[in-house]
């Protein structure tokens, strides 16, 4: 169970949070337990930033790596938000990734039926 202040991890027993000092109540453990968590999207992230595009990569990671942390946090909100724009930055670097794979096709394949021509 994570303190829903702080976001520290403690024990599902404790009465009070070891870092800052809130206490912790039943109803708080009861609403952790029913809320679904949000897709991460860290592992799509990560192949993205390796295969596709960096800078959207790394923005879906910062995104992704906020889910859990926000959720943990008992921000449940703040984890449906971060799950969103880990979503949008991952989707936004597969397609630009995808442009840029056909756009360098398209340019490798018109200059070598130029330089095939110029060697006639």
């Amino acid at each position: 169970m994570f303190c829903p202040n702080c976001g520290a991890e403690v024990s599902e027993k404790a009465v009070v949070c070891v870092k800052c000092g809130v206490g912790l109540t039943s109803a708080t453990q009861r609403n952790v337990g029913n809320q679904p968590l949000p897709k991460t999207w860290l592992v799509e992230s990560i192949l993205v930033t390796l295969f596709c595009c960096l800078p959207f990569g790394i923005a879906g990671i910062v995104n992704a790596a906020n889910v859990s942390s926000k959720f943990g946090a008992g921000d449940f909100e703040g984890a449906e938000r971060a799950s969103l724009q880990a979503g949008k930055w991952t989707k936004w670097a597969f397609w630009i990734g995808i442009i840029g794979v056909i756009i360098y096709i398209i340019v490798m394949v018109a200059l070598g039926g130029f330089a095939a021509m110029m060697n006639r």
